[in-house]
């Protein structure tokens, strides 16, 4: 073996979604925050290698200001002591518009992992230090999109469909796994090799409300910790917005999204993982984010709403507010009623959810929902009713519009 590298500082952060709004909201001082934060933990921290495991960005096609925070973000990490910088795209990304400067970033030491191929040499990483001396391997997997991984057939069974694709995913991470050790054998080197992924695990926590869309649909397809290869000293996850380990193991993690992405998240505490190798051996230790932008769901009657709203008008709030209102009472002029406590204070109601209207009047013409109450195959589902579509027909197009909307969401929109 090689002499003794000294400790390697790794920072596992995931879900960025630059660009992502909130109930119209534009949120960009808050990414621009955030950013700025990680950036000078990095250094702080004397952070060696930084991982994004996938959505960096909210769209496939991102703002003109989305893609000016996430390249100021690179040159200055670039010019920090972080001496690397690995990005995996997440089923959010364009794996086009984030492979596009992939070779002049490279030139940073920030190395882009936009698709999978057909080689597991593209995503084989083998990283140096200042002396040329390897020091890391990352098996940097993105998102694995089912056409990637999986060959559709003519009338498979979801079950079949469900099956290959978790046995696609094992293939690949196989394949770059075996390839690592290959090269850390070569290297005749006692190097980590840390793994990411952009999937969903079985078991994973989300909240309501937070956006992680369903990868496959029409399909589970949640994988098992023990689809992963036991050589990763580390497995760097992205997807699931709320903080947590896998199946209880310390070095299988999401690191969570760094903001909240709706109401439901508005209480949890948002983290980085900074993981420390000695050698093949990982500590980890979460890093708190601060709070860019406080968001508050003010949920009860009338006068326990109204009673909040006080509470937080004394501290100075600034927070975006969604209120459920769930009283007893039908109060039709709610909104009015919330602008006028709200008046000459600094914050501002968001969402404004009227449980006792809904019961009463929505039942059948659901006026008052809005888009943001439903997902993709409620409003197909609805669509259904309206035309009287026989309960008989249903499943079978409901299975035909999922594999519709699937295709749509893994088109590449910047790919020629």
């Amino acid at each position: 073996m090689n002499q003794k590298l000294p400790p390697l500082k790794l920072l596992h952060t995931s879900d960025w979604h630059i660009g992502r709004t909130l109930y119209g909201r534009k949120r960009y001082e808050e990414f621009e925050a955030f950013l700025t934060w990680l950036a000078e933990t990095i250094q702080q921290n004397e952070i060696d290698a930084l991982l994004v495991a996938g959505d960096v960005f909210d769209t496939s096609a991102p703002s003109n200001r989305a893609q000016e925070l996430y390249y100021r973000f690179l040159c200055r990490v670039a010019a920090s002591s972080c001496r690397h910088v690995v990005v995996v795209a997440g089923n959010h990304d364009s794996p086009s518009f984030l492979n596009a400067p992939k070779e002049l970033l490279k030139a940073l030491d920030v190395h882009v992992v936009g698709s999978s191929t057909e080689s597991p040499e593209d995503e084989v990483l083998v990283l140096r230090n200042e002396q040329d001396v390897p020091e890391l391997i990352v098996c940097a997997v993105p998102y694995l999109r089912d056409r990637d991984i999986r060959v559709a057939e003519a009338g498979e069974s979801v079950e079949d469909k469900e099956r290959k694709l978790i046995e696609g995913i094992r293939t690949h991470y196989a394949a770059v796994a075996a390839l690592a050790e290959q090269k850390r054998e070569e290297l005749g080197a006692d190097i980590p090799i840390v793994g990411t992924g952009h999937l969903f695990t079985a078991g994973g926590q989300t909240v309501d409300g937070d956006g992680v869309r369903e990868l496959y649909v029409g399909s589970l397809a949640h994988v098992t910790a023990g689809i992963f290869p036991g050589c990763f000293n580390y497995l760097a996850l992205g997807h699931l917005h709320v903080p947590q380990k896998v199946n209880g193991s310390e070095t299988i993690r999401y690191s969570g999204s760094p903001l909240p992405m709706g109401f439901g998240e508005a209480k949890q505490q948002k983290s980085v993982c900074q993981v420390e190798f000695h050698s093949t051996a990982a500590s980890i230790q979460l890093i708190d984010i601060p709070v860019f932008q406080k968001l508050e769901r003010v949920k009860g009657d009338w006068e326990g709403i109204s009673n909040r709203i006080i509470e937080l008008s004394a501290t100075d709030s600034q927070g975006w507010l969604e209120v459920i209102y769930d009283g007893t009472e039908v109060i039709g002029d709610l909104r009015e009623r919330l602008e006028a406590a709200i008046s000459g204070t600094q914050m501002e109601i968001l969402r404004i959810k009227n449980n006792r209207i809904i019961e009463r009047v929505l039942r059948q013409i659901h006026e008052e929902e809005t888009l943001d109450d439903l997902n993709v195959n409620d409003v197909f589902e609805r669509c259904l009713a309206v035309h009287d579509v026989s309960e008989e027909q249903r499943p079978e197009l409901l299975r035909a519009y999922q594999e519709t909307v699937s295709s749509l969401y893994e088109d590449d929109m910047q790919a020629e």
